[in-house]
């Protein structure tokens, strides 16, 4: 938001290698502005799916209520990221964050994550009270970096998707074990 980072999301084709994916990276620079003095905090970068847009029966929103838990499919280099859910809540500018945990940096690895331990923010501050995430209107989703280290990124994103089984990690990674395309 007007800082020197640089940053691109590039989709990426299947190959004998890898998955077909999407690449999160770029480079991040702390630096502030000389002509903007309104500008404190730089180091940070981010995307998020557009709005999915409206039907016949309103906005298009997806509904995850049935389900306990996020799983992502990715390949880290073992920075501090984090999801971010956005939901047609009170307050539009919401976001719920969960650090994304890399067990494996510079693999493919299944990471779960329970809806329940998503936090509540606001223009990156907690905000109280802690209300749960509105599951059934839940309107973007995406991944921010936001750990202010200056330097290189890159954060693979094989898939997205919501499930009931906390085991989806063991069993993606088990068969990213056995091959190189999943």
């Amino acid at each position: 938001m007007g800082g020197f980072s640089k940053v691109a999301l590039d989709q990426i084709q299947a190959n004998t290698m890898e998955p077909a994916h999407v690449r999160f990276h770029g480079n991040i620079s702390i630096a502030l502005p000389p002509d903007r003095p309104h500008i404190q905090r730089s180091g940070y970068a981010a995307w998020r799916n557009k709005d999915r847009g409206p039907t016949l029966f309103g906005k298009s929103l997806w509904d995850v209520d049935p389900y306990l838990f996020l799983a992502l499919r990715i390949k880290s280099d073992g920075r501090k990221y984090f999801v971010n859910l956005q939901t047609e809540s009170l307050v539009y500018t919401d976001i719920h964050q969960h650090r994304l945990y890399a067990q494996r940096p510079g693999e493919w690895e299944t990471v779960v994550l329970s809806w329940s331990n998503f936090v509540r923010t606001n223009y990156g501050q907690v905000v109280e009270p802690q209300n749960e995430i509105m599951k059934q209107k839940v309107r973007t989703v995406g991944i921010g970096l936001t750990d202010r280290v200056p330097g290189p990124f890159d954060l693979r994103v094989h898939s997205i998707w919501a499930t009931n089984r906390m085991d989806d990690a063991d069993s993606h990674n088990k068969e990213s074990d056995s091959s190189a395309v999943d």
